[in-house]
């Protein structure tokens, strides 16, 4: 599961009085391979995902994201077991350890640009700034440049507003048959 591109939305910016909605994909290195920041902060995360244009082209890459409950669980993105049994148990572990990548990320684009924490400018150019930050963050990771000091993790699991897709949740049980049990 390590090589899977983990999924999170957060209210990554703060201009003029309104948050953006920010939902990046990153990979275990913490590139940034897809990053959409054009919604209000009030919007939740499984929509935003659901408008993406990698929700569109789904079964046009190889893998699986992962998502936190917040999200229904889809072949090609698995979320956690609710309520875990032993071997759901450790998939939900190694779902975490691979999702905190992307919080990770998170912390380092905010970490690496302060600006991101309060922003004054149109919710628009607040947008492009957030990207343009994406961007730069994937050059200094590339260029291997030493990572700022992120603050300890937090949880980021939001309540689902989309139920599972039955072949979604068929997936998951093999991979938990096939690597957890």
């Amino acid at each position: 599961m390590s090589s899977s591109p983990s999924l999170a939305t957060e209210d990554s910016v703060t201009s003029k009085r309104s948050s953006i909605g920010l939902q990046m994909v990153c990979n275990a290195d913490c590139v940034i391979s897809n990053v959409v920041a054009k919604w209000p902060g009030s919007v939740h995360d499984s929509r935003i995902f659901r408008a993406s244009e990698i929700y569109q082209c789904q079964g046009e890459f190889s893998g699986v994201l992962l998502g936190d409950r917040g999200y229904g669980c889809q072949p090609f993105l698995l979320t956690p077991f609710t309520d875990p049994q032993e071997a759901q148990q450790a998939y939900n572990h190694a779902h975490a350890r691979t999702r905190a990548r992307v919080e990770m990320t998170f912390g380092l684009l905010k970490a690496r640009f302060h600006c991101l924490h309060k922003l004054r400018v149109s919710p628009v150019r607040a947008c492009d700034i957030t990207v343009a930050c994406a961007v730069l963050h994937n050059v200094a990771c590339l260029r291997k440049e030493r990572a700022p000091r992120v603050p300890p993790a937090m949880d980021w699991d939001n309540p689902a507003i989309f139920p599972d897709d039955d072949s979604g949740r068929l997936l998951r049980d093999q991979y938990v048959l096939n690597y957890f049990s």
